[in-house]
């Protein structure tokens, strides 16, 4: 008998098929988005990312969300092909809800991570013909441990928790290296931050990465574009304002340029 709840494995029993190797796109530039970041601060996790979505040298697109809410606890940010995420989210999304629905509870933050797990390992065909590889950052809330996590993965679905920080994307070594400086060096660790405390250094990282590589897209104030920034506390998860960012922006990041 079939166990109910699996909103996956029913799309792959009615023909539905994820992550089908492309060959015919081999050599063509496919649009890839970058950077992400999550880290641990005081009440939960904050998870960022910029908006710039690339093609080879070409920019194409700079108002990209690469911070996707999966449902009121969880999220996941994006690094890679789009079209291969979104769709994973899209999946990932009726997954959950489906199987609340039919099981009436909710499903577990372990069996959440191995949702994620699976739909990558299902995709090694994409990731591996260069036309959908997508290296996701997943945060959310774990009741069951009643703490906030972190995990990323690389494109073969293997699963790693980012005990205080996790980062992704070809901005990534940049912040990396900031973050182990701050997180040991930084006078405390950044989980002792506040949330605008958190909201700055996420400003700071992402300006800083977009300093240094070119898929990065910074802050342009003269069209109100900041980079997206959500939290995910006990109480679900919350975007933070551009009126918010902007002012946290010219304080904090400019100010001190």
């Amino acid at each position: 008998m079939r166990i109910q709840g699996d909103f996956y494995q029913l799309l792959k029993e009615q023909g539905y098929q994820f992550g089908a190797s492309a060959v015919a796109g081999e050599g063509r530039d496919f649009m890839t988005a970058t950077t992400i970041l999550a880290f641990k601060y005081r009440d939960g996790v904050l998870v960022a990312g910029d908006r710039r979505a690339t093609a080879g040298n070409m920019v194409m697109y700079d108002r990209t969300d690469k911070v996707l809410e999966i449902d009121r606890h969880s999220v996941m940010a994006i690094a890679g092909v789009p079209a291969t995420a979104y769709e994973m989210v899209r999946v990932l999304e009726h997954s959950f809800k489906y199987y609340r629905r039919t099981q009436l509870q909710e499903l577990s933050f372990e069996g959440k991570l191995r949702a994620v797990s699976k739909l990558l390992k299902d995709n090694v065909p994409a990731a591996l013909a260069g036309t959908g590889a997508v290296v996701p950052v997943f945060a959310g809330y774990d009741f069951q441990q009643e703490a906030a996590k972190i995990y990323f993965y690389d494109i073969l679905g293997a699963e790693f928790e980012g005990v205080e920080y996790a980062v992704s994307g070809s901005g990534s070594p940049t912040i990396r290296g900031i973050l182990h400086y701050l997180n040991t060096w930084g006078g405390r660790p950044l989980a002792a931050s506040t949330e605008e405390e958190a909201a700055i250094q996420a400003l700071r990282l992402l300006t800083s990465a977009a300093e240094f590589d070119s898929a990065t897209g910074g802050v342009n104030r003269e069209t109100n574009l900041y980079p997206i920034i959500k939290v995910i506390t006990q109480d679900g998860v919350r975007v933070m304002p551009n009126d918010q960012l902007k002012r946290l922006f010219e304080s904090e990041v400019v100010r001190h340029v």
